[in-house]
């Protein structure tokens, strides 16, 4: 899949009914559906008063920080960035009334027995439903997310979380991510109902692979106690690269495209 065709599945997202659809039906759709959320949908799901101009633009903070652990208190800064203010317990109702209509979504952090004197951090991951409501919220089409490569690695990661905690799921098994204070961070962990458990990076190019393999491994060699969660099913990288290979080390590499095929 080259970098456009990626940036479209991306933009497009994955709406069931729009999985044959143009690029610019796609983005009708997703521009339709943010203006429902702020107009409409958001009071009457949840009878939150709001401001819709403020919630807007919380959404718009929530899509470029997208796949990251943004607190209230940020998000709240960068609504009040126009000189508005926004209290962060306004910021916490919108965020909580936009996961009750399923238009965010977050990423629990994995709660392990660790093995090393690291301390897990719990703070979780969010972002919206689908990476293509991200780009509707910043009007970011194919052409300027393909050349956007810091903020197409996010979409990206958010297209990894979005599909693989979909197939996770559906097995009846949970998706989380790890982090801790040294500062290591593992994007996907993914745990199956029987205990067993593997662990994902989602990196947008090849060279960032080495990268995301060293994280793995210490993940596995010197974070989690293994004695008592097992050894991973598996350590992987999905990337937007061609071809499928294993490493040395025993990381697997997988394309994107052939998790959704």
């Amino acid at each position: 899949m080259s970098c456009l065709e990626l940036a479209e599945a991306a933009v497009v997202g994955g709406w069931p009914a729009l999985l044959d659809s143009n690029v610019t039906s796609a983005v009708t759709f997703g521009r339709s559906y943010l203006d429902d959320l702020c107009g409409t949908e958001i009071p009457l799901a949840t009878g939150v008063s709001h401001d819709p101009v403020r919630l807007r633009r919380l959404i718009e903070s929530v899509a470029r920080n997208t796949a990251t652990e943004v607190t209230v208190e940020r998000l709240a800064q960068d609504v009040s960035a126009d000189g508005g203010v926004l209290d962060p317990k306004t910021a916490r109702t919108y965020r909580d009334a936009l996961a009750t209509v399923f238009a965010l979504e977050e990423l629990s952090a994995w709660s392990v027995a660790l093995r090393s004197k690291s301390r897990l951090r719990t703070r979780p991951k969010i972002s919206l439903a689908d990476p293509s409501l991200a780009c509707a919220a910043l009007g970011i089409q194919v052409d300027r997310l393909a050349r956007d490569p810091e903020f197409f690695g996010q979409i990206f990661e958010s297209l990894v979380i979005r599909d693989l905690r979909a197939m996770i799921e559906a097995k009846f098994g949970r998706a989380y991510h790890y982090r801790d204070n040294t500062g290591l961070e593992v994007d996907l962990i993914l745990e199956f109902p029987d205990g067993t458990w593997g662990a994902v990076e989602a990196k947008l190019g090849e060279a960032r692979v080495p990268e995301a393999e060293k994280s793995l491994l210490i993940l596995k060699d010197s974070r989690i106690d293994l004695q008592k969660v097992g050894p991973p099913a598996f350590l992987a990288v999905v990337t937007a690269t061609e071809f499928a290979y294993t490493r040395p080390s025993g990381v697997h590499i997988v394309p994107l495209a052939t998790l959704t095929a």
